[in-house]
């Protein structure tokens, strides 16, 4: 914990609570937009490339247009804006026409602020706790894209991996070596994954986003941390899917996302991480 003068340490955590919850708002956007705006890149560059000519669509982006109903498409006032008591007070509506607002937006909110507050709370660094928060906003952004639309798009985990390499050049996570070293093992050892599977079933298992992805956490939390988030993902990936398929809400054949797993695994190695490796390397040298 950053040692804050106790009669602060309360208005300390609520600001990062707070602030979490805001950028929680700004998360809803990119996990709505960016999606879309991938898609959109996507459709122009296809057909520049077969020589069609495209129509210059609307602005979209993340800035504009500003927040509306997706249903009547009214624009939504700053006081039906506020993250989670908006929802609470509208009674999950939209104000004009009254349509259904996804419970999504504020579960995204509440997640990255207390996110924020226990990152505040758990870290004895200013650069450490606010690294740890931009850490667990690209996982809780990265986990919502991948159930949604089965992609992690670079745009999130290429400077994701750059940033965490950079804060680990002072220390601040692990040391630079066990980074580098994180970067390039987490991808390595899912891209063999990826190829195995392949070359046993002809199906592709993973996607070229969760190398990534695992890159991106090695350069953050370093190489050891790797065995505990690669295990906890599989763990909880099988138990979801095997959950899922018994209840019927998913198909043996349907393939399952593994970046929210990755993302779930990832928060918990920066929680618990060094206790537990330091926990499990005792164990073997006593053994």
């Amino acid at each position: 914990m950053i040692h804050v003068p106790s009669q602060l340490m309360a208005w300390y955590l609520v600001t990062a609570g707070l602030l979490g919850l805001v950028v929680g708002s700004f998360l809803n956007v990119v996990i709505h937009r960016l999606p879309r705006m991938l898609e959109s890149r996507w459709r122009r560059d296809c057909a520049e490339l077969a020589g069609t000519a495209t129509e210059a669509g609307p602005v979209f982006n993340l800035a504009y247009p500003g927040s509306h109903c997706p249903g009547c498409g009214h624009p939504i006032p700053p006081w039906a804006n506020i993250p989670v008591l908006s929802w609470l007070m509208l009674r999950g509506h939209c104000h004009f026409c009254h349509q259904k607002i996804s419970i999504r937006y504020p579960i995204v909110e509440l997640a990255a602020g207390v996110g924020a507050l226990l990152c505040a709370w758990g870290f004895d660094h200013p650069l450490k706790a606010i690294g740890a928060m931009v850490l667990v906003w690209m996982l809780i952004t990265l986990s919502f894209i991948d159930f949604d639309h089965k992609i992690l798009p670079d745009s999130i985990t290429i400077p994701g991996l750059w940033l965490g390499l950079i804060l680990n050049c002072f220390d601040t996570f692990v040391p630079l070596r066990s980074a580098l070293w994180g970067a390039i093992a987490g991808y390595l050892f899912l891209w063999a994954v990826y190829q195995a599977f392949r070359l046993m079933t002809g199906k592709e298992g993973l996607g070229y986003g969760d190398f990534k992805l695992l890159a991106l956490l090695g350069a953050w939390l370093g190489a050891l941390s790797l065995v505990l988030i690669i295990l906890l993902a599989s763990a909880i990936g099988a138990a979801t899917g095997i959950g899922l398929i018994v209840s019927g809400r998913q198909k043996r054949d349907e393939p399952l996302p593994f970046g929210p797993f990755l993302a779930a695994a990832g928060i918990v190695a920066l929680a618990f991480g060094p206790r537990l490796i330091s926990f499990w390397l005792t164990g073997l040298h006593v053994s």
